[in-house]
């Protein structure tokens, strides 16, 4: 089934309709990897210039709760939006702001010690992890 096809089937179970701005929504998400609902609009009205901010948060909270897609926040400004199949904790760094991914494994150790001290489920995909990357360390 198509990525459309998918999108309007999980839509109509929910007794929702399919518009052309949640595709071309989704589709930015997917086509931009990690992206800013700013940065989400201007792709989208690049198709669609009538479509506004207003629309692509509603659309980007309406496929966050279909589990399409998901936020994170990166450090300080707008959460930046992925597609599902992300699922990999971010380093950012503070000095030069790169973003790295690792994978959530390297994270399993925390998450169990947090389970069983404190009964706390950590969802590491929704993680930015905050840092100096090697190369500012390095050319210190």
């Amino acid at each position: 089934m198509s990525d459309q096809g998918s999108l309007r089937s999980t839509l109509h179970e929910r007794g929702m309709r399919m518009t052309p701005q949640r595709q071309l929504v989704l589709d930015a998400v997917r086509e931009l990897g990690h992206a800013t609902p700013e940065e989400i609009c201007k792709k989208v009205q690049g198709t669609a210039a009538t479509v506004n901010i207003t629309t692509v948060y509603r659309a980007l909270d309406l496929l966050e709760q279909l589990g399409l897609v998901r936020h994170t926040h990166l450090g300080h400004g707008a959460p930046t939006y992925s597609a599902e199949e992300h699922e990999h904790v971010h380093l950012a760094c503070h000095r030069c702001g790169r973003i790295d991914e690792v994978a959530i494994e390297l994270l399993d150790d925390l998450a169990e010690l947090l389970m069983s001290e404190r009964g706390f489920e950590l969802d590491p995909t929704h993680l930015a992890l905050s840092g100096t990357c090697r190369n500012c360390r390095e050319a210190d």
